[in-house]
């Protein structure tokens, strides 16, 4: 999967199959609080701009439907795929699938990064229609970071 720097900067890797986006940003907090903010469903709205609503329990092997910014008109269907606390999370469908990681670097001090694959055999065909998700990458980033900050200052 795509590294990329710890800086907030989304990159994109394109192929003719796939596509992956990636994102990684130093959050001044311990990762019990970023694990707890990616972990609320009914929160995500009210500190994450690039959601609109995610209904269902973001739990091992759990469903949850996902409205986003980015495609305010659809209405994405993900399953829980991988849960383990404070470290990993991650969630997809059958065409692609979302994977957060939070690894602590220092004391309250926790790198975040989250990557999206997505792609298949058909693709191609519609590649070209899906927008770039390098923007709202960032935003999720930055505002993951803000939201978990201030938490921790508050603590």
């Amino acid at each position: 999967m795509t590294s990329g720097t710890s800086n907030g900067k989304a990159i994109t890797n394109k192929k003719t199959f796939s596509r992956e986006t990636a994102v990684r940003i130093d959050i001044q907090a311990d990762p019990s609080i970023i694990w707890a903010l990616l972990t609320n469903a009914h929160d995500f709205p009210r500190w994450n701009s690039t959601v609109i609503s995610i209904e269902g329990s973001i739990a091992p092997g759990e469903k949850i439907r996902l409205k986003a910014q980015l495609d305010p008109k659809r209405t994405f269907k993900l399953t829980i795929l991988e849960f383990e606390p404070e470290t990993r999370l991650e969630w997809g469908d059958s065409m692609g699938k979302r994977r957060y990681s939070l690894k602590p670097i220092g004391p309250n001090l926790t790198n975040f990064s989250m990557v999206e694959k997505i792609g298949g055999p058909l693709f191609p065909l519609f590649a070209k229609m899906i927008p770039s998700f390098d923007q709202a990458f960032e935003q999720f980033a930055h505002d993951l970071k803000m939201e978990a900050e201030t938490i921790s200052k508050t603590k």
